[in-house]
């Protein structure tokens, strides 16, 4: 029979007469498209990433052999080493600083990937951030009033620097960084300590998860040497109350050109700002200040916005080079100024050593020239995605079915085309990235992940609890990369189950879903982010 089965039984009483008893079949199990995918990044996907140290460092398998060539430049530019010295053979090379978080682009984003979670040994309450450290802090001032409509009159909700600060504190220094170099050598703007915070989580069948929360202090700012928070008469404009500070980690750098190709039409159609299908999901489009639209005099240079922890850079070549510029001190030719121009440190440090470094080289141009610009911009636009493994195992499959179940795909939208003509970061995209049919598992939009995740600190419309959504695609290899590399935007969860379990607000309903799975189903939806 197609649909039911009948099982001819004996009846019982003895009147001999056979009963059938109608028994269901057992139900249909569907899967969703994705389930079986193993090209991510569509003709960029890579297949030697497996077991690899280097998974996420490998090119993109169809660019040209001039792209190719440009790659591998940019590659040598990621990884090289800046420093204050001057450099003949690389003059591209100096300039570091005056005050930096770290000396190079791989110290952020270890092989590609994320940064290693800074540990404490076991006689240590907290550690300071020095040159290992891929985290920093975004600072800002805190606004008067919320900010829900960016336009040109406020500065399009844009973060306000902290006066003779900026917008991002640099806890590294050159030699002389500061006044009081001889007792604070090498320290930068202010020296910073992390800590965590311990907490458990428990599951209905007894499982108990340990977490942690890093906490930061800031210390010893250079306008007022040794003052702390708990200073009786605070004078550093760091220090004051109305300061906010929000702390990032380094994300992964390949498949950043297919997230910029995705077209803006199809991101936006994703945003629900009011919940009209009551699933209790609203994601948010963050518009924002675009330095390349400004560079060409567009009279309102706002763009959509794609990258970074809240989606508050529009393009690669603007986070690559903003990044440049603010996380180690190298003026290029979309930030040719210091970005702490115009500060007392950066003056007095003019003076103190005799105008040497001023973010120009000898002919008045910036310290990056336009290849080197070029060429590590193309490098993060042209990394391959890893391939998806393991996608016939049945715990895998499983794990798809019910991530799905579990509704994450809310916000971890599957699949996006590329779009087929155009620009990215104001020039003519690589064909290589044009037309791919690529999962990332992002909708690319602003989420409220509720108030454990929080930082109190909005970055144009983004608000202080809200969060781009992470693309998950190369998830799996993470820690095969960098094995002490941690999730989230502080690094706080050591492994998927954690950052699973720090979900809050728009993701609630989904972390609580997961909570009440057995143990069997959540190790296999582990099992299907291991295989992304």
């Amino acid at each position: 029979m197609s649909v039911m089965m009948a099982i001819g039984l004996v009846g019982c009483g003895g009147s001999g007469e056979e009963q059938s008893t109608i028994v269901p079949e057992p139900p249909v199990v569907t899967y969703p498209a994705f389930t079986d995918i193993t090209a991510a990044g569509g003709e960029t996907t890579t297949y030697d990433a497996n077991n690899s140290g280097h998974g996420f460092s490998t090119p993109a398998p169809n660019l040209t052999e001039n792209e190719l060539a440009l790659h591998l430049e940019g590659d040598v530019n990621f990884e090289a080493s800046f420093t204050t010295a001057p450099n003949t053979a690389h003059p591209a090379l100096d300039g570091l600083g005056p005050v930096f978080n770290n000396a190079d682009c791989n110290s952020c984003h270890q092989r590609d990937g994320r940064n290693s979670t800074p540990f404490l040994a076991a006689n240590e309450t907290r550690v300071k951030l020095g040159s290992a450290a891929g985290i920093f802090l975004r600072i800002s001032k805190a606004p008067d009033e919320v900010c829900t409509q960016g336009t040109l009159e406020n500065n399009y909700c844009a973060p306000i620097a902290v006066p003779d600060f900026g917008g991002q504190l640099f806890h590294r220094g050159v030699l002389k960084a500061r006044s009081d170099w001889e007792s604070n050598a090498f320290v930068g703007q202010a020296d910073v300590y992390l800590s965590y915070e311990r907490s458990e989580i428990s599951y209905a069948d007894g499982k108990v998860v340990q977490l942690k929360k890093p906490l930061f202090d800031v210390e010893n700012p250079y306008d007022a040497p040794g003052e702390t928070k708990q200073s009786a008469n605070i004078t550093s404009n760091l220090l004051q109350d109305d300061v906010l500070m929000g702390w990032r980690n380094g994300m992964p750098v390949f498949g950043l050109g297919l997230l910029e190709a995705i077209p803006e039409a199809d991101i936006l159609a994703n945003t629900d700002e009011n919940d009209t299908n009551g699933d209790g999901i609203s994601g948010r489009a963050n518009w924002v200040f675009d330095a390349i639209k400004a560079r060409d005099g567009v009279a309102h240079p706002v763009s959509l916005g794609r990258f970074g922890w809240k989606a508050n850079t529009p393009s690669v070549r603007v986070q690559s080079l903003g990044a440049l510029r603010g996380d180690i001190g190298i003026t290029n030719p979309l930030f040719p100024d210091e970005s702490i121009a115009g500060t007392s440190l950066h003056d007095a440090y003019l003076t103190r050593t005799g105008f040497v470094d001023t973010g120009s080289d000898e002919n008045g141009e910036p310290e990056a020239d336009e290849a080197f610009s070029d060429a590590v911009t193309f490098y993060a636009e042209t990394l391959a995605v890893p391939a998806r493994r393991n996608v016939t195992n049945s715990n895998v499959r499983e794990g798809a079915r019910l991530f799905e179940h579990l509704n994450c795909t809310g916000c971890h939208v599957a699949s996006f085309t590329t779009k087929t003509a155009g620009d990215i970061g104001g020039v003519p995209m690589s064909d290589s990235l044009k037309g791919q049919v690529i999962y990332p598992f992002t909708d690319m939009l602003l989420h409220d992940m509720g108030d454990e995740l929080a930082d109190g600190r909005a970055d144009f419309l983004a608000n202080g609890n809200e969060w781009r959504t992470r693309p998950l695609w190369g998830i799996g290899l993470t820690q095969t990369v960098n094995p002490q590399a941690g999730f989230l935007h502080d690094g706080r969860a050591a492994t998927l189950e954690e950052a699973i379990l720090w979900h809050g607000g728009e993701a609630k309903n989904s972390q609580q879903a997961f909570m009440v799975l057995t143990l069997a189903e959540r190790e296999q939806v582990i099992a299907f982010l291991m295989s992304l």
